[in-house]
């Protein structure tokens, strides 16, 4: 994407606010914390901005065995207790550092009442405690527990969806591309601006500070999850160096100033040149993170129906 040489112009009045309210408080930057101290301020912070979640029939805690012999929690949220509901598998973003699926609540449960489906969010491990690949293999085993108990718990198995935000983004990826390769079928892989790249590109110059996500934040993120630099060139973590031909039909949603923007943007090329259908939708003057802003960011709730309505359109 071409991008102007004072970017600020391009923000809406409303998401210009609430950045200026977060300079206003005066919080330090992501990057001059430790991570667990970054940990509890996200927690904390989630909901603030967040539409009201909806009430559900069902919430339930799961709890999914993985390959190391870990336990992982998950949290099932449903509006209905009908059965043979379709599922969405959900990766909460947080820099694989941060977040949980109590910081994602309001949205997966917005997202469950928007599309009529299931939502299971995955509480995977977090870095630096658990580096590279372990979130990655904790979304995929947990979406092959999730394709063979789906039955037991009231869900299809045949209309069985995985999304997340930002680094939940990058996890769709990867197991979009592990799912086809285990023949495990998929309705839909939905992402909110994931990161995709090895290399940082233009996108985290132009918006490198002042737009919620930085770039010294992205690299924060990075090098407590990936901390081997040649890590970053797997095609599990940077997608565009992955062979995509086949995987699931994707639905992406970016946020025009995001410094991830153009990683989205070539992502999305990447999948229509190996021939896989794709949706598109890039929200104007918003950041980073801006789906967790329901009640202030109008553009949040668009993005939230845009998203759902993928859902209900793949699930049918």
């Amino acid at each position: 994407m071409s991008h102007p040489r004072n970017p600020q112009i391009l923000l809406t009045p409303a998401m210009r606010d609430v950045l200026n309210a977060i300079a206003k408080a005066g919080r330090p930057p992501i990057a001059m914390l430790s991570a667990a101290q970054a940990k509890q301020g996200y927690a904390l912070g989630a909901g603030v901005l967040e539409v009201n979640a909806h009430k559900m029939a069902r919430d339930d805690t799961l709890q999914i065995p993985v390959r190391d012999g870990a336990v992982l929690r998950a949290k099932l949220w449903a509006e209905h207790a009908a059965p043979n509901l379709p599922v969405l598998l959900y990766f909460h973003g947080g820099g694989f550092t941060v977040g949980s699926p109590e910081t994602h609540e309001a949205l997966c449960k917005h997202l469950a009442h928007l599309a009529q489906c299931a939502v299971v969010s995955l509480d995977y491990r977090l870095a630096p405690e658990h580096t590279f690949p372990t979130a990655h293999n904790d979304a995929f085993d947990a979406l092959q527990w999730l394709a063979a108990n789906a039955t037991g718990l009231g869900l299809d198995v045949t209309r069985m969806a995985i999304g997340g935000d930002s680094a939940g983004g990058t996890l769709t990826t990867a197991t979009a591309i592990a799912a086809r390769d285990a023949g495990i079928a998929l309705k839909l892989q939905l992402m909110f601006y994931p990161g995709c790249s090895p290399e940082y590109m233009p996108s985290a110059h132009t918006f490198e500070k002042g737009f919620l996500l930085e770039k010294a934040s992205i690299e924060y993120f990075y090098n407590h999850y990936v901390p081997n630099l040649a890590d970053r060139h797997d095609p599990r973590f940077s997608p565009l160096l992955a062979d995509v031909a086949g995987v699931a039909p994707a639905w992406l949603g970016l946020a025009e100033c995001d410094p991830l923007v153009d990683e989205g943007v070539a992502y999305v090329d990447h999948l229509r040149l190996c021939g896989v259908p794709v949706d598109l939708e890039i929200y104007k003057g918003v950041v980073h993170s801006f789906i967790q802003m329901g009640r202030v960011i109008p553009e949040a709730l668009v993005a939230h129906a845009d998203a759902a309505r993928a859902l209900r359109q793949a699930f049918a």
